[in-house]
């Protein structure tokens, strides 16, 4: 062989050694770590809150164990740089008043704990859910209990201060068991941050309260009836901010809505089950999220214990079903996608087991890893990113 061939042939292989390195890196990168923090039920034998490892070129989701002791801290909420946890805990009686609370932590991101920073009162019993404005500068509440929404400035430490809004809602629904009163269920906040809308499952009502950011006061509702005995609990935005889906508890249900950002009102496009067709069985729809693609959106169903995938038409805004998949355990209450949409993690409640499946990104399909995580009555799921 002489010595251009040889030379050429040393060139191949190092373009190929570096093509290797450059894919390797690629995929490093693309594979992040995450903290997975999870809400449970402590009268179900839990001790708080949980902290995982989670590795999203793997799927492996590896124990830290108790990351902090609450009572009942069954829905979690974290701010956008990634510091603080936000805790419903879901009590009824709180330092002596008949009121719940609501726990704010700093995050330890090397060891997962978490260290209360302090705590409030939710203002009502029962509060089911929290999450923060888009300027990470409130925090809402929701009280299921007597139907009642509050809201908290989160302090530069990431304490929460005194409440500086508090709405008790009033009516009731035809349902004779569960809608005898108000139950505000679930805070979602506008993309322009400008609506903070809750969905009360004992009014079958949207309520579309004008935020004012300045001062985290909320302004005068707009009402918008769902359909009775619906049951509306939980919602999510497309990622452009045009469309609404609101799961409906009691009937099993996900809508469709359109959103119109400059008044903060829906518009009803599509109502759809959320169950196979013949299902006869006592069921009622928990959690709701849409793939970061905007293209899909998934929902679970507690009693058929199972989570159905929907195609999203990007124009219209409707849903298709695509499939509905068993959840490998027991009262699926939540379940979160991971930021990249290539998982999606989900709480069993009643079999106290998390468990991980891969989205397949051109058709979502659900396909289990494997692995059950135990962990005991899991009621949120939520992620934080390690530098």
């Amino acid at each position: 062989m002489n010595l251009n061939a040889r030379t050429e042939r040393f060139r191949i292989a190092i373009f190929l050694l570096l093509a290797l390195v450059v894919t390797f890196g690629q995929g490093a990168l693309a594979a992040g770590r995450y903290l997975v923090y999870v809400g449970t039920y402590t009268d179900q034998g839990s001790k708080g809150i949980y902290a995982y490892q989670f590795d999203t070129g793997s799927g492996r989701l590896s124990s830290l164990g108790l990351a902090a002791e609450s009572l009942e801290p069954s829905f979690l909420a974290i701010s956008a740089n990634g510091r603080f946890l936000y805790a419903a805990n879901e009590i009824e009686t709180f330092s002596g008043r008949p009121t719940g609370a609501v726990s704010a932590f700093a995050i330890n991101p090397q060891s997962g704990k978490l260290s209360l920073l302090n705590q409030a009162s939710s203002q009502d019993p029962g509060p089911a859910h929290v999450t923060l404005d888009r300027t990470g500068k409130y925090v809402l509440v929701s009280n299921y209990t007597l139907g009642s929404v509050a809201v908290f400035p989160v302090l530069a430490d990431g304490r929460l201060g005194e409440a500086c809004a508090f709405v008790r809602h009033k009516g009731s629904s035809v349902n004779p068991e569960r809608q005898k009163g108000p139950h505000a269920h679930a805070f979602i906040l506008s993309p322009d941050n400008r609506f903070a809308i809750v969905a009360d499952l004992g009014l079958d009502e949207l309520l579309a309260y004008p935020f004012d950011a300045a001062n985290g006061t909320l302004g005068h509702p707009r009402i918008m009836k769902t359909r009775p005995g619906a049951g509306p609990r939980h919602l999510a935005f497309s990622p452009n901010g045009q469309f609404l889906y609101v799961i409906n508890e009691l009937q099993s249900t996900v809508v469709a809505y359109s959103y119109a950002a400059e008044s903060g009102r829906v518009r009803e496009l599509q109502t759809l089950s959320t169950l196979p067709k013949g299902f006869l069985s006592k069921n009622t729809a928990a959690e709701i999220e849409v793939h970061p693609s905007g293209k899909f959106l998934f929902a679970s169903n507690r009693g058929d214990d199972s989570i159905a995938v929907f195609a999203i038409a990007p124009k219209r805004g409707t849903l298709k079903l695509l499939e509905i998949d068993p959840t490998g355990g027991k009262t699926p209450r939540n379940f979160a996608l991971d930021p990249s949409g290539s998982w999606l993690l989900v709480g069993n409640q009643d079999s106290d087991d998390i468990v991980v499946f891969r989205v397949d990104p051109e058709t979502a399909h659900l396909t289990p890893d494997g692995a059950k995580v135990p962990v005991p009555s899991p009621a949120c799921i939520k992620f934080v990113p390690l530098p």
